[in-house]
C-alpha cells in the first residue's frame, strides 16, 4: 500500500521547513517555504497545515529556532521563547506543546543544531508509532465489514487505523462530513481514505444525525485534539452534535488520542480556539457588511456521549482514564 500524500507533509530542508498547503489540497500540491520560526507559526495560524501537520511543523520549525539561536547572546532563552511562540498558534490541541517539548528536553547547548535535530527525529518517531500503537486498538474494536461516520480525522490516526485493520483481515468504509467552513474532512479525509483504497462517501454537516438515524452506521469515530482526564472530548467544531446524535440512536463513539491529557484535569483547563468569524463568511460566499460570522474552532463533548477513549495503550471507560497514566 502506497504512503498516502499527508503522512509526510512536512519537511526539513537546509533553508527551512517546507510545509504542504492543505488549504488547496488535492486540487494543488504546493509547498509553503519558511524560512524562519516565525514564518513557521505564522502558516501554523494561517491554516497552512492543519490535523496532524502542526505536530510536525512545530518539531521542524524548533530545528530553524536552533539554526537561528546560535547568533543570539541567550541561544536557550531564544529557543524557549521560539517554542512558546508555536504552542500559542493553536492552543486547543495540545500536540504543540509536546513538540516543543519533544526538541527542548533533548537540546545540548555544546552542539544546539544538532541536539535539536535528534529530539526533533525522535519526536516525529514518537508520534508515528504511537499513532500505530493507537489505529491497532482501535482497530480490533471494530466488526468486520464496519461502517463508520467521522468527522475532521487526524490523518495518521486515520492512516494506521487503516493499516491495522487491513493486517488483521478487517475492511470498513466510511462516511465523512465535509466540517465546513475549511472543509478538512472532503479534502483531507476524504481524499487519504480514497488514496488507501478505502470506500467513501461525502457527505454534508447537515447529514450526520440523519445518516446515523438511518442504522447504517456502525460507530461514530473521530480524533481527539484533546481529551481531559475527568473524559471530555476537545475536538474540531461539529463533533458534539454527532456524538449526541450517535448516542440518541445508540450507535458507539469511539474517540481516538493517544493519551489523556494529564495537565487538563477538566473541560475548563483546556482553552477553546476562536477563529475569526470571517473565515466562515468567506466560505459561505457572505458580503454583506451586516452579517457576522462566529467561528469556535472546537467543542467539547461530555463523556455521557463518549462510549470509549481508545489510547496509544488500549481502550479506557472515559470515566477510567486515569488507569491510563496508572501503567507507566
Amino acid at each position: 500500500m502506497d504512503e498516502p500524500t499527508l503522512a509526510h507533509s512536512v519537511r526539513l530542508t537546509d533553508d527551512g521547513v517546507l510545509i504542504l498547503d492543505r488549504r488547496v489540497f488535492p486540487a494543488r500540491r504546493e509547498w509553503v517555504r519558511c524560512a524562519t520560526v516565525e514564518d513557521v507559526a505564522k502558516a501554523i495560524e494561517d491554516m497552512v497545515t492543519q490535523s496532524s501537520g502542526p505536530y510536525f511543523a512545530a518539531l521542524w520549525g524548533m530545528v530553524l529556532a536552533a539554526r537561528e539561536a546560535a547568533t543570539r547572546p541567550d541561544p536557550l532563552a531564544y529557543l524557549r521563547q521560539a517554542g512558546e511562540r508555536l504552542v500559542a498558534t493553536r492552543r486547543t490541541n495540545n500536540h504543540l506543546r509536546k513538540a516543543v517539548h519533544a526538541v527542548l528536553s533533548a537540546v545540548d547547548e555544546a552542539d544546539l543544531v544538532g541536539s535539536a535535530t535528534a529530539g526533533a527525529l525522535a519526536g516525529d518517531e514518537r508520534y508515528r508509532s504511537r499513532s500505530r500503537a493507537l489505529g491497532r486498538h482501535t482497530a480490533r474494536l471494530l466488526p468486520d465489514d464496519a461502517s463508520l461516520l467521522t468527522h475532521c480525522w487526524a490523518d495518521l490516526y486515520l492512516v494506521e487505523l487503516v493499516r491495522a485493520a487491513r493486517e488483521s483481515g478487517r475492511t470498513f468504509t466510511v462516511h465523512c462530513t465535509e466540517t465546513r467552513p475549511y472543509l478538512q474532512g472532503a479534502r483531507l479525509t476524504a481524499e487519504t481514505l480514497a488514496e488507501m483504497g478505502v470506500e467513501t462517501t461525502l457527505i454534508t454537516d447537515g447529514m450526520g444525525a440523519a445518516v446515523l438515524a438511518s442504522g447504517r452506521i456502525d460507530a461514530l469515530v473521530t480524533a481527539a485534539d484533546r481529551v481531559t482526564m475527568d473524559g471530555h472530548v476537545v475536538n474540531k467544531i461539529g463533533t458534539l452534535g454527532l456524538a449526541v446524535a450517535a448516542h440518541a440512536y445508540g450507535v458507539p463513539f469511539l474517540a481516538m488520542v493517544q493519551a489523556p491529557d494529564r495537565l487538563a484535569p477538566t473541560a475548563a483547563d483546556v482553552p477553546i480556539e476562536y477563529r475569526s468569524g470571517a473565515e466562515v463568511l468567506t466560505a459561505a460566499g457572505v458580503v454583506h457588511p451586516a452579517i457576522r460570522g462566529l467561528y469556535p474552532a472546537f467543542d467539547v463533548t461530555p463523556p455521557r456521549f463518549v462510549s470509549t477513549v481508545v489510547t496509544d495503550r488500549g481502550p479506557f471507560d472515559p470515566d477510567q482514564l486515569v488507569g491510563y497514566h496508572e501503567q507507566e
